[in-house]
Formats: structure tokens, C-alpha cells, sequence
């Protein structure tokens, strides 16, 4: 399978030798592009948004399930909000950027499924105002695996 067009491509990038893949996560991403996005990554952490940040206080710390989210976390070369790995889960917060950017979240979504991810999307109204009804639909994506024996943690 092809993937889409990389829409953080960057002058000089072109195919790595594999000694130059840096593993981040389960991943397999070029030290070239972590280089480059680690900062930016560390940036966003740093300045959340009001309805990021209000969803994070109720992921951290393994308090949704005990299952652990990651915050802005690299997948191949996208950032994604929230990640959990034993679920493979993405959830994502749009806000206005977004009502300017459906074209490329349709193609990075649709990749991140092909690759095996489930993707979660709220709005920052929703999770600010509906918090229950936003953890309930994730709460409603994880219950079924804490009861196959993956069980959460990790």
C-alpha cells in the first residue's frame, strides 16, 4: 500500500538507508524528521489548548480505564493529540484550524487507519461542554479490550 503525500515534506528528505531510521514508539521515522518535529512536538505539549488540556486531566496518570495516553505524540509524521498504545487509539481535539484543514485531516485519518489505528474526534466544544459523553465514547472503545485479556496499562 502507497501512502499519501507527506505533508511535512522537507528540502534534502528523500528515502533513508535503514541505519538512519530512528525508532520512536513502534515506529519507524527518519532521525531527519524527528530532528526537525521534536521541537514543535515539545511546543505543543507546552501550549495546549483549554479543551486539550481539560482531556488530558482526565487521561493522565492512567485514570480512564488504567489504560496510558500519550500527549502529542510522533506517529510515522503526523503528531496526534492523544495517544494509547495498548489500545491503539487516537484521539483527536478539532478546533477552528480544522474547520480549514478537512481535506487533510480526511487523508491522515484514512492513513492512520490503514495502518491499523482507531481515531477518535471531538470537538473543543464538545469536550468542553459533554466531557461525560466525550470519556463515555472512549470509555466505550476500551472497555471491550480490558476484558480480552490485553488488559490496560502499559
Amino acid at each position: 500500500m502507497t501512502s499519501p503525500p507527506n505533508p511535512l515534506s522537507f528540502e534534502g528528505e528523500g528515502e533513508l538507508e535503514e541505519q538512519q531510521q530512528r525508532k520512536i514508539g513502534s515506529w519507524r521515522t527518519s532521525a531527519q524528521l524527528w530532528e526537525k518535529l521534536k521541537p514543535l512536538v515539545r511546543q505543543m505539549r507546552h501550549e495546549t489548548t483549554p479543551a486539550e488540556n481539560h482531556l488530558w486531566q482526565h487521561l493522565r496518570n492512567k485514570q480512564l480505564l488504567g489504560y496510558r495516553f500519550r500527549r502529542q505524540h510522533f506517529i510515522d509524521r503526523f503528531i496526534v493529540d492523544f495517544y494509547c498504545a495498548k489500545a491503539q487509539l487516537i484521539v483527536e481535539v478539532d478546533g477552528a484550524i480544522h474547520q480549514y484543514t478537512q481535506k487533510e485531516d480526511v487523508i491522515r485519518q484514512e492513513f492512520l487507519e490503514t495502518q491499523g489505528f482507531k481515531v477518535l474526534r471531538f470537538s473543543n466544544q464538545t469536550i468542553l461542554h459533554n466531557t461525560a459523553e466525550v470519556l463515555h465514547e472512549i470509555k466505550s472503545f476500551l472497555l471491550p479490550l480490558s476484558f480480552e485479556g490485553e488488559g490496560a496499562g502499559g
